[in-house]
């Protein structure tokens, strides 16, 4: 939900919005999904597709927003996601964000690391994040960043969007 402005007056209205997860544990019941507080922490109600067709009903475990990270849980069967080691990260080395850009179903960009540990100030929020040049766009919050040995090395958060410079996204 927000607000906006109609002949000065603030109406609030309900808006639904669309991001990514990656899939880091299970247990009997549920897969636990890591995502982005700033996808999920202000949701009245969350849900996930797997394939983009089905809609599963999802619920909120956790929020860490001043690292602006989430965790869900629902009751799919899929598979866990391999981690890898962002402190083995290299300048130059070559990555994929996937995610679900637009909200328009799965998606997959390549780019390469720009900038290891950057300083980046987010709503507010101080994070440490990786500097990539794969396309984070919206909707690729809270999914996978990945080098080609398919291993998770981040968590997609946001873009630089401006005029000035182009094709800087950021991860956790």
């Amino acid at each position: 939900s927000g607000t906006t402005n109609y002949f000065g007056m603030s109406i609030p209205y309900e808006s639904q919005g669309a991001g990514s997860g990656v899939i880091f544990d299970e247990d009997d019941k549920y897969a636990y999904i890591v995502t982005n507080d700033h996808v999920v922490g202000d949701a009245s109600a969350i849900s996930i597709s797997v394939t983009g067709v089905e809609n599963i009903k999802a619920e909120l475990v956790g929020t860490d927003s001043t690292n602006d990270i989430a965790v869900i849980k629902a009751n799919v069967t899929y598979s866990v996601a391999k981690f890898g080691d962002s402190d083995k990260l290299n300048v130059g080395q070559s990555v994929i964000a996937i995610g679900n850009a637009l909200g328009a179903g799965k998606s997959a960009t390549g780019g390469m690391i720009s900038i290891l540990n950057k300083s980046l100030e987010l709503n507010g929020k101080h994070l440490t994040v990786i500097q990539t040049s794969a396309p984070i766009n919206p909707g690729n919050s809270g999914g996978a960043l990945v080098d080609y040995n398919g291993e998770i090395i981040g968590i997609n958060t946001a873009k630089t969007d401006t005029s000035v410079a182009e094709g800087m996204g950021y991860a956790i």
